[in-house]
């Protein structure tokens, strides 16, 4: 074992004795009140984690709750009534759901960014985040649990632990706006974005991040595997194999270990979500993670 690599851990067992063993080697800083943050997806949506996989986990950790933001895509989750009642159709109704910016926002630093980028190099400040808007009742929990279903993304090649966070906790209207770039909204905002959107993602991550300040662990579930986020209504059909369960308290670790068993799968599962994470340079969020300084791309894989 490398001594200067992370740990992550990894079985096959995708079932709720399977979470609860990752989650007992990585729960070392969860402490007071526990918010899981997970994407609860659109209604009915194809590729949606089994609730039980949800449920199971959440039963094993004390005060805990979900927590959500709202959206800033044309969906019932951009308003916190319409978001409430999609929890519903999705079965969310077993623990409570905190929809944090359901009363506004506050701001979170990213933490050295201002130093950073008075480096010079080929960093415009005015494109990058030295600050995020995140949902005001971050601030209410003790430590977080980064839940994420690993899966494809149309902007950021893949949703991992990073984009659950780092899109995931802005709010839903101002944060998630800085994250995009979006300098005004309207009907083409979405569609306004540079090679910026991946490194102000990570920015918004780190800020989250060192709000928790070691009280923050991640676990993947490489299950329905699409090239669509779950954001997608109308996903497309996984064509992987599903993989397992992955858990770490290094961000860049688990994110990267996620992408290296994906690119191990036989070329006819992985060719569609290989295409989607190289075609929207991906990868690149594990560069940027680095280059912050958040965690290493050099992990020790512990199977289970």
């Amino acid at each position: 074992m490398n001594k200067n690599s992370s740990t992550v851990f990894f079985t096959t067992d995708i079932s709720v004795k399977g979470l609860t063993e990752i989650y007992s080697r990585i729960n070392q800083g969860m402490t007071g009140k526990v918010g899981i943050k997970l994407h609860t997806g659109e209604p009915h949506g194809p590729n949606l984690l089994p609730l039980e996989l949800i449920k199971g986990l959440q039963a094993e950790i004390p005060d805990s709750t979900i927590v959500e933001c709202n959206v800033l895509y044309p969906s019932p989750r951009y308003e916190t009534a319409g978001h409430r009642e999609v929890l519903k159709t999705n079965g969310f109704d077993f623990c409570p759901v905190d929809i944090m910016d359901e009363e506004g926002d506050v701001m979170l630093p990213v933490p050295g960014m201002k130093e950073f980028l008075a480096q010079g190099k080929d960093y415009t400040p005015g494109d990058h985040l030295t600050e995020v808007a995140v949902g005001k009742h971050l601030l209410n929990y003790d430590s977080l649990l980064v839940y994420t279903h690993f899966k494809g993304h149309a902007m950021g090649g893949f949703g991992g632990s990073l984009k659950n966070i780092g899109i995931g906790i802005a709010s839903g209207h101002i944060g998630k706006a800085m994250v995009h770039g979006m300098k005004e909204f309207g009907p083409d905002a979405m569609s306004h974005i540079g090679p910026g959107f991946l490194e102000r993602m990570v920015e918004s991550g780190k800020a989250t991040i060192d709000h928790f300040k070691g009280h923050i662990t991640y676990i993947n579930v490489l299950k329905n595997i699409s090239v669509d986020c779950d954001c997608d209504a109308h996903g497309a059909a996984p064509k992987c194999a599903d993989i397992g369960i992955l858990g770490s308290t290094d961000i860049v670790a688990i994110d990267k270990a996620s992408l290296d068993l994906v690119y191990g799968l036989p070329a006819e599962q992985k060719h569609d979500i290989v295409e989607r994470i190289e075609s929207r340079s991906g990868p690149h969020q594990i560069e940027y993670m680095k280059t912050l300084g958040m965690g290493n791309t050099d992990y020790d894989l512990i199977r289970l």
